[in-house]
């Protein structure tokens, strides 16, 4: 693969900082600024951002951020991420703020709407578009996602959820348009002096949406393919690939994009089975290019973990959290990265303090962060818990009042965590003690595919297990008895399959399944488990017997916790081994 041909002072700070310092007389002497200036300006704001210095990109386009289509669509962006990793209610108000600024400019640039230009294509008279309403299409499309994205964390009325898809479909129309106007002039022969930048921006945009869409459940997808989507996961990273490999602006994101998939989306709502060359490949260029650049250095981190390379990850991102203080929220994602590498290590008092530091610092999920804070808890000795002065009943039930709506709807982590709380719940007798919950919750964010790398931390997990299932054994018997022993029985199954012990690993996965209907509460586990047995037969080459159980746990069983994220699951995996005739 080519490497990206990004270079634009990618490490040239002084010269950034020149850029910076001028554009104030800019602004004075000209009322307007052309397109070659707006991604020349845009390109050096993201450069800026990808070496810590995020308030520099921001001055440096807030100026012109209201007359140039790149200007305002690099600020727009940058406010609204801040505000995504945020989670304040004033962020994201100037999010929105921002973004309906940003596509007022693009507007003024753009076509009229996107039937006049289709119609450029129907009469084959591409000669009439500019090249700058050309841009201002591309830059408006990716406002309109944005708008979108945000719309759905500020409100969650249907409204609103109607309000954001409808501008995703007219953002993926505009996307389709240009497509089809790349195409053309490709086929033509057409030059333009920035078409490079143009084709950047189609290839983000139509890759992204390809490869978002193709995690879907297959019955969703059916439906979206319906109304004039597409999901074709093959299509999207292709785009992307050649995107990342590209001289354009977005070639960088290009390359974040495909490793956000790899290193994050692959694990949570795929099979875990993750392609570490390609993300690998990918990063190295912008490693070089942005050595102390927190992004880089987080997604550096966690090829390292993907690897097993769990120490030399855990470094990296202590790094990423020394190299700068102006963004705390990357921080953020660097402690939640480090409370799991514990709990991979069974550090419990170390996972015990990113826990602590998430729930008094980050907004995204209080209730998760809270219930993690107590699960941890649970699982050092009564000794040690004291030494925290925490109260891990009251934790407990501090869940249910911190939960959230996005969208209209529940966290489905969160709703999990509040279940799970319940058994702390002040209407009870008494509290009835969760068995492993760091460990379940360990499960849930499918850490044992990244604990499959390491030996030694399988069998210290397997340690742990049967010292819990040997505790139950010597309790006296409740309601809540039998699902604690099968979600022992599969944590147990998941190391042994770990520790390549099948046999042992299936007699396991048995116990659950022929349990089924003895659960009271836990009812996701059956799915779950049939979901691990599937690769189980894979991994013994029955791969007709692993299918049949992924459709068996997706047709058979509905309304049980995680529902969605196992869906997601199963159709990672049936799109990776089903034949190519296969529906």
């Amino acid at each position: 693969m080519a490497t990206s041909s990004f270079h634009i002072a990618s490490c040239d700070t002084k010269r950034a900082t020149r850029w910076l310092r001028g554009s104030d007389m800019g602004s004075s002497s000209s009322s307007k600024v052309d397109l070659k200036s707006g991604l020349e300006e845009c390109a050096v704001a993201l450069s800026l951002f990808l070496n810590n210095k995020f308030t520099d990109a921001l001055e440096l386009l807030r100026p012109w951020a209201k007359e140039s289509m790149y200007h305002a669509l690099g600020y727009s962006t940058i406010v609204v991420l801040q505000a995504v990793m945020t989670f304040e209610q004033q962020d994201i108000q100037n999010g929105i703020s921002a973004m309906k600024d940003a596509l007022q400019t693009c507007q003024k640039r753009k076509s009229t709407v996107v039937e006049s230009f289709s119609s450029f294509l129907s009469r084959g008279s591409l000669e009439q578009l500019s090249e700058e309403e050309m841009h201002a299409e591309i830059c408006y499309a990716e406002c309109l996602l944005q708008k979108a994205a945000l719309t759905f964390v500020q409100d969650e009325n249907m409204i609103s959820f109607i309000k954001g898809g409808l501008k995703i479909r007219t953002s993926y129309q505009i996307y389709k348009e240009c497509l089809s106007i790349l195409h053309v002039m490709q086929k033509n022969k057409l030059e333009q002096e920035f078409f490079y930048e143009f084709e950047g921006g189609v290839k983000l945009g139509i890759g992204t949406f390809n490869l978002m869409l193709s995690l879907l459940p297959a019955r969703i997808i059916r439906l979206l393919e319906f109304i004039g989507f597409s999901g074709n996961r093959e299509l999207g990273l292709l785009q992307l690939r050649e995107g990342a490999s590209g001289r354009s602006m977005r070639s960088p994101l290009c390359c974040l994009t495909i490793l956000g998939f790899h290193t994050y989306i692959s694990l949570i709502l795929g099979t875990g089975e993750v392609n570490v060359a390609e993300a690998e490949n990918l990063l190295a260029p912008f490693l070089q290019q942005f050595p102390n650049g927190s992004l880089m250095l987080f997604y550096h981190a966690r090829i390292e973990l993907l690897k097993g390379n769990i120490e030399e990850a855990q470094e990296i991102f202590r790094k990423c959290i020394s190299v700068q203080e102006e963004w705390k929220q990357f921080h953020h994602l660097c402690y939640w990265e480090l409370m799991w590498i514990n709990v991979f290590q069974q550090n419990w008092m170390q996972a015990y303090y990113y826990s602590d530091l998430l729930c008094k610092e980050s907004k995204w999920s209080k209730a998760t962060y809270v219930f993690l804070k107590a699960a941890i808890l649970s699982m050092l000795p009564e000794e040690d818990v004291l030494t925290t002065n925490e109260n891990v009943v009251a934790l407990f039930r501090q869940v249910d009042g911190l939960k959230q709506r996005i969208a209209g709807k529940s966290l489905p982590t969160e709703k999990f965590a509040v279940r799970k709380a319940r058994r702390y719940s002040p209407s009870l007798p008494a509290p009835v003690k969760l068995v492993l919950p760091a460990l379940e919750m360990m499960y849930v964010w499918n850490g044992f595919s990244i604990v499959g790398k390491r030996e030694d931390l399988c069998e210290n997990l397997l340690i742990t297990v049967e010292k819990a299932e040997e505790a139950l054994q010597n309790e006296s018997f409740s309601d809540y008895s039998v699902d604690d022993e099968c979600l022992v029985k599969l944590l147990k199954g998941c190391c042994l399959k770990n520790l390549q012990r099948p046999l042992q690993a299936e007699l396991c996965f048995n116990h659950v399944k022929e349990s089924e209907k003895l659960l009271k509460y836990d009812h996701y586990l059956v799915p779950f488990t049939l979901f691990e047995c599937a690769f189980l037969h894979k991994s013994q080459g029955e791969i007709d017997k692993a299918i049949k159980d992924l459709e068996t746990a997706r047709n058979n069983y509905k309304d049980y916790s995680l529902e969605s994220r196992l869906h997601f699951r199963i159709q990672a995996a049936l799109h990776l081994w089903k034949k190519p005739s296969s529906d």
